[in-house]
């Protein structure tokens, strides 16, 4: 990548990491919140579900005001906005409707910074380097994951909230006075990229009629639905069930270590593909076929187990080639419409926060129905991993479509 380029990415990276770290907060914050506010299991699922709710409200509204207002400024405020949250969430917290009504807002604010990010990619990043710049996008959504699966463990709850809400401060500064919209291609020409436009006019309807897009919308759908359960709920599990202490469920950060390793590796490892006898189409497909099955089997295997290092283990490698998808469909979105990549992504990212919302709810209610099994759960997940495989390869596209 050429050194604007690289900035760009790094500095749109780090505003996902933020984003992911204030997100997996909750999580790992709710078990001592719990006992000291006397939440039952129910109370606690719907806080884990407060956060997508919003999640899912604002993607379309961050990808039209992306291309309205610029990527920079939206995701200016989003960052801004969700940071504030995340640093007041310790005083919101003794009002448990507040504390819910926060949680909605921090998604909303959420919610704007990806689509601001593709837009932005969609104007300074080149075709073939996409799949790296959502590697290192995704990676860094995970780095930030581990930073809070490794320090959260270690503070108490309100003092997650503080530090990691003040980081958001910094990224802000540091934007605001570093990024420009025009980028260098070469030493002495500014560009940004301009992709061709097709001759009909792009309505709202072109949006859903097309199979390549529910394509990539029911893949993303079904990779969410695998990180949920997995950052939501693993962490219950294991402290539940294998009797995990609190202190060692830093440890939960191991996967999210791999998972971005692994992420920037696909990324370069699907360039190079493109750059040599492979087809975009054949890449996107492989790099989502890895992403979905092989987490999905996974899944299975890790209910199966009682054996804590052995869980562990297999939890990282479903994180590692859950990465994969970051290369996959997600990075498919610039290949089908790269003018309205952005639109097309809040879309697919809208779809992907339904199993946010109710997977909480569900899986405490799966679990007490089954008198404490959790294989259910497990298994549901993996079914929807296969069947969105399935349906992205039979009728996925590379070519332009809007």
């Amino acid at each position: 990548m050429l050194i604007s380029t690289s900035k760009t990415v790094a500095l749109c990276s780090f505003s996902n990491l933020i984003n992911a770290a204030d997100r997996a907060i909750m999580p790992l914050a709710v078990l001592q919140m719990g006992s000291e506010f006397k939440w039952d299991m129910h109370a606690q699922g719907w806080l884990l579900s407060a956060f997508p709710i919003g999640y899912l409200s604002s993607q379309i509204i961050g990808a039209k005001f992306s291309k309205k207002f610029g990527g920079k400024n939206v995701l200016t405020f989003a960052v801004l906005f969700w940071s504030m949250l995340t640093f007041l969430t310790p005083l919101f917290a003794y009002s448990y409707s507040t504390l819910i009504t926060s949680r909605i807002l921090l998604g909303i604010a959420e919610g704007l910074g990806l689509p601001a990010v593709v837009q932005i990619f969609s104007t300074c990043v080149l075709a073939d380097e996409r799949s790296r710049a959502f590697g290192y996008l995704v990676a860094f959504g995970s780095i930030g994951q581990t930073l809070a699966a490794f320090i959260c463990p270690h503070l108490s709850w309100r003092w997650m909230f503080l530090l990691f809400g003040s980081s958001g401060f910094i990224w802000v500064f540091v934007w605001i006075f570093s990024f420009k919209e025009i980028r260098i291609i070469t030493e002495d020409d500014d560009f940004i990229i301009i992709p061709p436009k097709l001759t009909t006019r792009t309505r709202w309807y072109d949006y859903f009629r097309h199979s390549q897009l529910w394509s990539i919308y029911l893949a993303h759908f079904s990779m969410s639905w695998t990180s949920n359960i997995i950052t939501n709920w693993v962490p219950f599990y294991l402290a539940k069930y294998l009797g995990v202490s609190a202190t060692a469920l830093s440890f939960t950060a191991v996967p999210y270590v791999i998972n971005s390793f692994a992420g920037i590796l696909a990324g370069h490892l699907a360039d190079s593909l493109i750059m040599g006898n492979w087809t975009v189409l054949s890449v996107r497909r492989l790099m989502t076929a890895l992403g979905l099955v092989v987490p999905g089997l996974c899944l299975i295997l890790f209910i199966s187990l009682d054996n804590l290092v052995l869980a562990f283990t297999v939890i990282s490698i479903c994180m590692a080639f859950l990465a994969c998808n970051s290369c996959g469909h997600l990075a498919n979105h610039l290949d089908v419409a790269p003018n309205s990549s952005a639109i097309t992504f809040g879309i697919s990212n809208t779809i992907a926060t339904v199993p946010g919302i109710f997977i909480g709810p569900l899986t405490a209610e799966l679990v007490v129905k089954s008198g404490g099994r959790w294989l259910p759960v497990f298994m549901i997940a993996a079914l929807v991993n296969f069947v969105g495989s399935i349906i992205y390869y039979s009728h996925s596209g590379s070519s332009q479509i809007i």
